[in-house]
Parts: structure tokens; sequence; C-alpha cells
């Protein structure tokens, strides 16, 4: 990072939310994360002071925001308002996980729309600019009325997954909702494609039918998020019932929450495959657990942000949705 745009020289913060994941992105771009501290009074309120100048810097926070949401969510805010009032150049919210994206639409009478309500809360608080990974739905792009970069995980996924070098592989979509991205991996791999289908009974999702030919395949069911599990391993136990010789779990985001862990461990899965957007809670290393740092892509897209280059000539085809 040699040369200096109008916005002046970077700095990388990092909320609690994923630091382990800022400290690689440091790595990869050959910096140090700017130091802050950040504590926490007895009445839960949160407080935050930074040990360096920031006035006229370009300003990159990274915070994720899984558990414990709320928590993390009101500590962005804080920090973003904490960098807009010691006059930062430029702020860039690095968001590897966008908590409440599933809450992206009005599908029943008298409910929120909290993405939006987010994307509001992140603007006000300071942010000029945002930068995320695989978005519930590619239009929460449009609740911002700030410029930003929504990655693609699906590149990373797929190179692991042709590592793998399975026999007779199928790629099928846990939602199909989350199809046109289950392709694009179907596409990197050169495997054919299936889907899961799922219906919302009672208010809860069960997996129904497999759409595609799975039988003495190896699948890998894929998503974009995996919370409490439930619905992905009832597809998991639909697809061995439908002839699958093994099944992989692959998805970008992993909150692992609610007994999660347990019923993954319990589905008999051959790998669960996921990103490190979201810190694993500390008993997922019982699983056959792959996880794909999406590091190298955040620095990336960070330095050539800080440098106004083009960040679709690096991210290539993985905005081609």
């Amino acid at each position: 990072m040699d040369k200096l745009t109008p916005w002046g020289e970077p700095l990388i913060f990092s909320g609690r939310g994923n630091e382990p994941l800022a400290k690689k992105i440091c790595a990869e771009l050959k910096m140090s994360l700017s130091l802050a501290e950040i504590t926490d009074f007895p009445n839960e309120n949160i407080f935050i002071q930074l040990h360096k100048s920031v006035r006229g810097h370009d300003v990159f926070l990274i915070q994720g925001l899984g558990p414990p949401v709320n928590r993390n969510i009101m500590e962005l805010l804080i920090f973003l308002e904490t960098l807009k009032r010691s006059s930062a150049g430029r702020i860039t919210a690095v968001l590897p996980f966008y908590a409440y994206a599933r809450s992206d639409k009005k599908d029943k009478p008298r409910v929120p729309i909290t993405a939006r309500l987010m994307a509001d809360l992140i603007i006000t608080a300071g942010a000029n600019r945002y930068i995320t990974v695989d978005l519930h739905a590619g239009q929460i792009q449009g609740f911002f009325s700030v410029p930003g970069d929504e990655l693609q995980a699906y590149p990373i996924i797929s190179e692991h997954i042709k590592s793998l070098q399975l026999e007779n592989p199928v790629i099928v979509s846990a939602d199909l909702g989350f199809a046109k991205k289950a392709r694009n991996i179907a596409e990197k791999v050169d495997a054919p494609l299936a889907f899961v289908e799922k219906r919302r009974i009672s208010g809860q999702a069960e997996a129904l039918t497999v759409i595609g030919d799975v039988e003495n395949r190896n699948v890998i069911l894929v998503d974009e998020l995996v919370e409490t599990a439930g619905t992905i391993t009832e597809a998991v136990g639909l697809l061995k019932r439908s002839g699958a010789t093994s099944v992989r779990i692959a998805c970008t985001h992993a909150t692992l929450v609610g007994g999660a862990v347990e019923r993954l461990e319990a589905s008999g899965i051959a790998e669960f495959i996921c990103t490190d957007t979201v810190p694993l809670p500390p008993d997922a290393d019982i699983l056959n657990l792959t996880v794909l740092s999406v590091a190298p892509l955040l620095a990336g897209v960070i330095d050539r942000t800080n440098q106004a280059e083009s960040v679709g000539t690096f991210v290539g085809d993985t905005l081609d949705l």
C-alpha cells in the first residue's frame, strides 16, 4: 500500500466480533491492526477509545455480526460513531457476515424489514462504504445509500471441492433460493446440479423431496448459512435415503447455534466445509471440519478500495451472478 489516495493512509481496526479474521487480513496486507480500547461497563454499556489519531485517514473497520449478535451490532455502531467523531477521512464497514439478512422483506403482515434497518443504522453511525460477503439476497445492496461491495465465497468453496477429486460428485442446493449460487459452484467443479425442495409447514421448514439424481453419487450440499442445522440435517437424511454414497455440507456462514454441532455430528456427514466469516463455537472441532479463509479475498478488496482501483477486475466472475 505505497500509493496514497485523497483519503489518506489506510488504517484497519477491529471490533470483537471476528478479531481472528481481522488479524489474518492484516497479515495478508502486511499491516498492523490499529488498537482501540473496548470496555463493557457493569450496566452493559459499551465504551470505545481509539489509541491513535485517525484524522484524514482511510479507515476500515472489521466487525463480525455473528453471536452475540446484538452486542456486536451495538459495538459496530459505537465504533463507527467513534471514528466519525474522530475525523476519519473515509470509513468503510467491513462486515464478513451481515446480521438480520433474512429479514429482507415483508413476507407476512405486520413484520419489520430489519435488514433495511441495519443498513440505515450503519450509514447513520458513520459508514461511507461497506464490504460484505454472501448476503442472503443480493437486493439487500439496495438498502444502502452508500457504495459497497458484496463479495462471493463460492470460488473459494469450489476450489476446495475440486481438490477433493470426488468420484461421481453432485452439487445439491439446500434451498431453491440458493439455486443460482449452487449453479455457479456446479459449473466451477464440473458437476451436475440437484435441489432439495423445502416447504414451511406450521412455521417450520421441512425437507420434502430431492429434485435431480443423487443415487450412488458423492453429494456436496451447499447453502449460504447454517444456524441451528435442523433443516439441513433433515436434508442430509433425505439425500442418504435417496441413495447418496456420501454427503458433505458446504456453506459460507456457520453460526452453529442451538445444538447445531450435535445435529451435524449425529447426521454422519463426511465433511463440514465453511469459511471464517463467523468464529466457530469451541465444540465445532468434533466435526469433520474444514474452514476456508476469506482473508485473502477481503484483503485484496480493501487494498483496491484504498488505492481507488477496480474491485471487479480482482474478483472477476464472482460478481457475475
